[in-house]
């Protein structure tokens, strides 16, 4: 099995940053494309950023130029650097890894962010 760990959400006001990070641990034998998706009360849950084994990135409309994931392979970690924040970001936050090789999506068990003045 593959853990993942998500850390740094809170509260903060509009214009705000946060910097959420998510660890992966376990059974990791390749590196995982990984992901961010957040889900508000009463909303389904919907990408933000997704980051590619090889570093490729991609984000949701809403979030472009505001966001940025980014990762470390070695640590098995990646991030989401928040910037610019408004109160319809808030939401919780999942982090996610694919493995490929099991076919398998991992999440991790989300961490609150709340934009609010």
């Amino acid at each position: 099995q593959v853990q993942l760990v998500e850390s740094g959400g809170g509260l903060v006001q509009p214009g705000g940053s946060l910097r959420l990070s998510c660890a992966a641990s376990g059974s990791i034998c390749s590196i995982y494309p990984m992901g961010w998706y957040r889900q508000a009360p009463g909303k389904q849950r919907e990408v933000v950023a997704s980051i590619s084994s090889g570093g490729s990135t991609n984000y949701a409309d809403s979030v472009k130029g505001r966001f940025t994931i980014s990762r470390i392979n070695a640590k098995n970690t990646v991030y989401l650097q928040m910037n610019s924040l408004k109160p319809e970001d808030t939401a919780v936050y999942y982090c996610n890894a694919y493995s490929i090789l099991a076919g398998v999506h991992y999440w991790g068990q989300g961490t609150q962010v709340t934009v609010s003045s």
